[in-house]
């Protein structure tokens, strides 16, 4: 593989910055390589390359001549784009059919903030439908392939992103993440993503939701925009250019972001939990995980392996979690039910019959796939449930203090990504319920950090969630590029 296509977003922008080698040649080399894996793996569904070689040629030029300004941090990398988010000129379709002619006509503020960083995106990649599902497949662009192998799932719902990166047709991309839409593809495409604390990137500008009143929406907090990335170092530079509040989407807040390079890994206590007590976990998963844990102890840290009986409960939790944020949401003046609306995202303002729209999916007719037809259906049960969801809502607030207690001021906890690598295609169905591994760290709130650690003996991506207490995201990425640095990081695939 081209050297250019194994550098961090970082190096490349240094590279380019002291004119060692040229955007265009970087931006080109990249586009090359898409091409070349794309058909295998269906990641990038609308490419801007003619747009983007323009974009890189003004780079040069800018540097050729010289400026007294210092220049952005990211001036002439390229990166892709989840579909869902707004970018200028590109469809904006979340998968859904009755979007398939929706061209965005601005820039969501998380690619806007990018491409003001310098970064020029290439294309769009992959979702799947209304980015409610682990799979990424649609009726609009179809379904996207492992690189490592094609037979497998990449995830959802940025799970485009995940695979082109992996491939090694972008050094980074932007995701977002509402049940582990970034870690999932993070962990079976083997590279590096950030879910950050609640609030901290705008999500202002993508779909769904489909509308941004300026409301506070709590949901907002629960569904996070966050970098993916091949390598660990650019985690941090891309989450400061991402971070802060937009006066559009009002849940976000201004945090303050550490830095990674000052966290003492012999200073941290390091939390192990192997599995949820309700889906088991691979072993060739719990090893690896058990092999962070030797890691970090011989570094120093202060290691335990534990149990948490309240993480059985994770789908519960999550969902009355969810839709509590979500009616809390509705009761602010003016703002709409954004949360978890989904027979309306599928619909696009038009009226849909579900269980139609499920009937025809039986005999091959529909215009939309089984889960978000499944999700459609399911989204009222915690509102006819109210005692139900209360009491789960409330056994998830007592599960955010008890790990809260548990990290304490410096800990971390390490914990499986999902209970097994990159299953087949449609295997997530059955049983389908196993990405709650991630999900429940989304209504904690908490940042958590997906990091590869090598391959299995199936060549498939092994991994682990690193997760901390809000606002110690640099705590989280500092674990990451400790790791990256023992067990390699990503691992290009030889597609």
């Amino acid at each position: 593989m081209n050297p250019l296509l194994t550098q961090s977003a970082t190096r490349l922008a240094g590279l380019i910055r002291t004119r060692e080698v040229s955007s265009v040649e970087v931006v080109r080399t990249h586009i090359e390589r898409i091409k070349a894996v794309n058909p295998v793996i269906n990641a990038v569904v609308k490419d801007r390359f003619n747009a983007a070689i323009k974009e890189a040629q003004a780079v040069d030029e800018r540097l050729m001549a010289g400026c007294n300004k210092e220049p952005p941090p990211l001036l002439g990398v390229p990166c892709t784009i989840k579909e869902c988010f707004a970018l200028t000129g590109m469809p904006q379709t979340g998968g859904v059919v009755a979007r398939k002619n929706h061209i965005a006509d601005h820039d969501a503020t998380a690619v806007a903030r990018l491409k003001a960083a310098g970064a020029i995106p290439l294309g769009v990649t992959n979702v799947s439908e209304i980015c409610m599902w682990m799979e990424t497949n649609n009726l609009v662009y179809g379904r996207t392939k492992n690189p490592y192998n094609p037979s497998r799932i990449v995830g959802g719902s940025s799970g485009g992103e995940g695979a082109i990166i992996a491939a090694g047709g972008s050094p980074f991309g932007l995701g977002s993440d509402i049940g582990g839409s970034i870690r999932m593809p993070a962990f079976f495409n083997g590279i590096f993503g950030h879910k950050p604390t609640g609030g901290t990137v705008p999500g202002s500008g993508q779909f769904p939701p489909d509308e941004f009143p300026k409301q506070y929406n709590p949901v907002m907090r629960i569904l996070s925009t966050g970098p993916l990335a091949r390598r660990a170092e650019d985690l941090m530079p891309l989450l400061k250019i991402l971070a802060g509040p937009d006066q559009i989407d009002l849940a976000c807040e201004a945090s303050q972001l550490g830095a990674p390079d000052g966290v003492e890994i012999s200073a941290l206590k390091v939390i192990s939990i192997p599995q949820n007590g309700a889906q088991g976990v691979a072993s060739d998963l719990m090893r690896a995980q058990d092999r962070c844990v030797d890691f970090l102890k011989e570094a120093g840290a202060a290691t335990l392996t534990t149990t948490i009986p309240a993480l059985r409960r994770s789908l519960d939790i999550w969902s009355a979690m969810l839709e509590v944020a979500n009616a809390e949401g509705t009761k602010h003046q003016g703002a709409k039910n954004q949360g978890t609306n989904y027979k309306s995202f599928l619909g696009h303002q038009n009226n849909i019959t579900l269980f139609y729209e499920l009937a025809k999916w039986f005999f091959g007719m529909a215009r939309h796939t089984f889960p978000a037809i499944a999700l459609g259906l399911c989204e009222d049960l915690p509102k006819k449930f109210t005692k139900r969801t209360q009491k789960f809502a409330e056994m998830g607030q007592a599960l955010r203090l008890e790990l809260l207690s548990l990290m304490g001021d410096n800990g971390v906890i390490l914990y499986p990504s999902y209970p097994s690598p990159a299953p087949r295609h449609n295997k997530p169905f059955f049983p389908p319920f196993n990405w709650v591994y991630t999900a429940i760290f989304n209504v904690m709130q908490f940042p958590v950090t997906q990091v590869p650690l090598g391959l299995n003996k199936d060549g498939l991506p092994l991994g682990v969630q690193i997760v901390g207490a809000p606002h110690k995201d640099h705590v989280t990425m500092a674990v990451a590029m400790a790791l990256e640095k023992i067990f390699g990081g990503w691992v290009p695939p030889t597609i």
